[in-house]
C-alpha cells in the first residue's frame, strides 16, 4: 500500500530473461501489493526466470505486440483492484527504485498520470540512448506539445504511474497493439483533461536493453503525427475520429 492505496506494478515483457530478475530485485519492499509479468510469446527463458522467482506471469500464446502487452497489463491490474498501476520495462533501462515516488504523486490525488522522463537532468544520451532516438525523441515531442498545446519534456517514455480513475476513463482496449499505443493512451489522457506530472528518470541503455527497430520506430513516428493531428482536429471541429470517440472534453 502507498498513502492508502493499492499498487501494482506490471511489466510488459517480451525476451527478457537477462534482466528480469534485477529488475524486480530493484523495486522497493514495502509499498508493491503486486507485481505481474505479462509475457508476449517469447522465445527465450523469461517465463521459467517468472517460475524461479515465484511471480505471476500472463503468457500470450502467441506474440501479439507491446500495444497488446499492456492492455493485458492493465486489464489484470483493474481486475485485481488496483488503485495505482506502475508499468516498468523489466529491460533494465527505467530505474525501479522510483516508482514510490511516481505512485506517490498519483496515491496523493496530484496527478492522474505520471511519467518518468529520460531527457531532464543528465538525459538520455548520458544514459546510452542512440543519437538517432534521442533527435527523434526531442522533435516529436515538440510536435506533440505544439499541437496538443501542452509542455512536457518527453511524451515517448515506457516509465507510467496511472490512477485506477485514469486507466477507467481511457478506452485502451481501442488503441493500437503495436508501440504507438503508448502515444494514443497520452492524447487520449490530454483530450480528457487529465493531470500528467513527470519525474526525472535517468535511462539506462546496455546491450540487454529492448530496442525498437529503425522500421518501427519510422512507423511510431508516423502513428504519433496522426495522434497529435487527429487531436487538434477534433478540438477545432474539424474531424471526429475513433480515438476520441465518446470522450468528454476536458480542459
Amino acid at each position: 500500500m502507498i498513502h492508502g492505496k493499492r499498487l501494482h506494478v506490471v511489466l510488459p515483457a517480451y525476451n527478457a530473461a537477462q534482466t528480469l530478475a534485477a529488475t524486480v530485485a530493484a523495486i522497493p519492499p514495502g509499498v508493491v501489493d503486486a507485481v505481474l509479468v505479462v509475457d508476449d510469446a517469447s522465445v527465450d527463458a523469461t517465463v521459467a526466470v517468472c517460475t524461479a522467482l515465484a511471480l505471476p506471469v500472463i503468457v500470450h500464446p502467441a506474440n501479439r505486440g507491446y500495444g497488446a502487452n499492456q492492455k493485458t497489463c492493465y486489464r489484470a491490474a483493474l481486475d485485481a483492484g488496483a488503485d495505482v498501476v506502475v508499468m516498468l520495462h523489466p529491460d533494465g533501462q527505467y530505474d525501479p527504485r522510483l516508482i514510490p515516488a511516481m505512485a506517490s504523486l498519483v496515491a496523493l490525488g496530484r496527478y492522474d498520470v505520471v511519467l518518468g522522463t529520460r531527457v531532464l537532468g543528465r538525459g538520455a544520451r548520458h544514459g546510452g540512448m542512440p543519437l538517432w532516438r534521442y533527435v527523434g525523441n526531442r522533435l516529436l515531442t515538440l510536435f506533440a506539445n505544439v499541437l496538443l498545446d501542452r509542455s512536457l519534456s518527453e511524451w515517448h517514455t515506457g516509465y507510467r504511474a496511472w490512477s485506477r480513475a485514469a486507466l477507467t476513463a481511457i478506452p485502451f482496449e481501442r488503441n493500437a497493439d503495436d508501440f504507438v499505443f503508448d502515444n494514443e493512451m497520452l492524447v487520449q489522457a490530454v483530450h480528457l483533461g487529465l493531470d500528467i506530472g513527470e519525474v526525472t528518470c535517468p535511462a539506462h541503455y546496455g546491450p540487454e536493453s529492448s530496442s525498437i527497430s529503425r522500421t518501427k520506430a519510422t512507423r511510431y513516428a508516423a502513428g504519433v503525427i496522426l495522434g497529435a493531428l487527429t487531436y487538434r482536429l477534433e478540438r477545432l471541429g474539424l474531424r471526429r475520429s475513433a480515438l476520441l470517440r465518446g470522450l468528454s472534453k476536458g480542459a
